[in-house]
């Protein structure tokens, strides 16, 4: 506060002096109370010195832009100075609690990613082998294994004995595991 009373005494005493310029109060401001706002908020903020600085840095420009609304005459304007930064601080924890946790990308990169080209690879080729059968399995095979239907109901559908819908897996199976294994696919 001595640099700001002796800023006001100036403006005092010298009427033709010009008015202490923006950059004289903020450097008053900085040297005489920097380091002790720096220690006070530290302890507020458990440490964390990188958060402290910059609580420390808004203080500072808070009190600058109310430099014209302080009391030069005042013992002290480190009371002033460390209700504004523990406001600064209770508002950002504030804030921070009403947000989600972030969370970076760290623990996400060691995480095994599902690898969905082999999945997508091995659909297509499933399909093709579904096109190569004649029409009859693929009919039965849809309304078997697509439709979950049992083979008596997928008699029903295709208009076809329940023997001959039987008969008919059995063999679309046997034919649909030879052209997956040529194609690579271990059923």
């Amino acid at each position: 506060m001595a640099a700001l009373r002796g800023l006001a005494a100036r403006r005092r005493h010298s009427s033709d002096a010009p008015p202490p310029g923006d950059e004289e109060i903020v450097a008053a401001l900085y040297r005489e109370y920097h380091r002790p706002l720096l220690a006070f908020v530290l302890r507020l903020t458990g440490g964390d010195r990188g958060w402290a600085e910059d609580v420390a840095q808004e203080t500072m420009v808070r009190a600058w832009r109310s430099a014209r609304t302080l009391d030069p005459d005042a013992g002290s304007l480190m009371p002033w100075l460390a209700t504004v930064a523990r406001r600064i601080v209770i508002d950002h924890r504030r804030s921070r609690d009403v947000r989600p946790p972030e969370v970076g990308d760290g623990p996400l990169e060691n995480l095994p990613a599902a690898d969905e080209v082999d999945g997508l690879l091995r659909k297509v080729m499933v399909a093709e082998a579904l096109n190569s059968l004649s029409a009859a399995h693929r009919q039965i095979l849809t309304e078997t294994v697509l439709r979950d239907r049992t083979v008596n109901q997928a008699a029903d559908a295709l208009g076809i004995p329940v023997g001959t819908a039987k008969s008919r897996v059995y063999y679309a199976l046997r034919a649909l595991r030879v052209a997956l294994e040529e194609r690579g696919v271990t059923p």
